[in-house]
């Protein structure tokens, strides 16, 4: 147990660190990507003319958003899970099923992550049909933005959930070891009461 506990208080550590950091770039992303879609709104309905942009800018800001802060949902349960069976079931048993769920959900985010990579090598082939980088100032003129940068945000979330899964699989075995055993928490995690 104690090699466990060893292993598990720096990724806790770990993983709240990157989660809060991730959830703070999860809502800047989605404010940019609010006044983007507004911007558009007005171009396109008030002023008559429609930018060519915003639609991309605001799905690479989507995809990003998604990738840094999926992870937190799924350190916090917040994904949908069937619990009916596992509760059901005595708690070393439920411990054992959920051990053994999260190890199939690795080796999936695995492969995904694996996929993810390969996917991006493509995406350096290939340039945004519309998101641009005024770099004029600099002397470069217009550089056009890879794809690259946008399909990295699958892999990047995929590893996160990585951590995470790899942090539920080492409670789960701490669990089937003592069922009862108190292990290191994420203190950022906020639990909303619903009447």
């Amino acid at each position: 147990m104690d090699v466990i506990l060893g292993i598990l208080r720096p990724l806790v550590s770990l993983n709240t660190f990157l989660l809060r950091f991730g959830r703070n770039i999860a809502w800047v992303a989605m404010a940019l990507m609010v006044l983007i879609i507004m911007l558009q709104v007005i171009f396109r309905y008030v002023l008559g003319n429609a930018l060519a942009w915003p639609d991309e800018g605001a799905r690479f800001l989507m995809l990003w958003m998604t990738a840094v802060i999926a992870p937190t949902a799924y350190r916090w349960g917040g994904f949908v899970s069937i619990e009916m069976v596992k509760d059901l079931l005595p708690l070393r048993l439920g411990a054992f099923l959920g051990l053994v769920l999260l190890l199939i959900s690795l080796a999936v985010l695995v492969y995904g992550f694996q996929l993810g990579l390969n996917h991006i090598k493509s995406g350096w082939l290939f340039n945004s049909s519309s998101l641009k980088l005024p770099l004029e100032f600099l002397g470069m003129g217009l550089v056009r933005i890879k794809l690259a940068w946008m399909y990295m945000s699958l892999p990047a979330g995929l590893f996160l959930m990585i951590l995470v899964n790899i942090e539920l699989c080492l409670k789960s075995i701490a669990h089937l070891i003592d069922p009862k055993a108190d292990l290191p928490d994420d203190h950022d995690r906020v639990i909303v009461a619903v009447e």
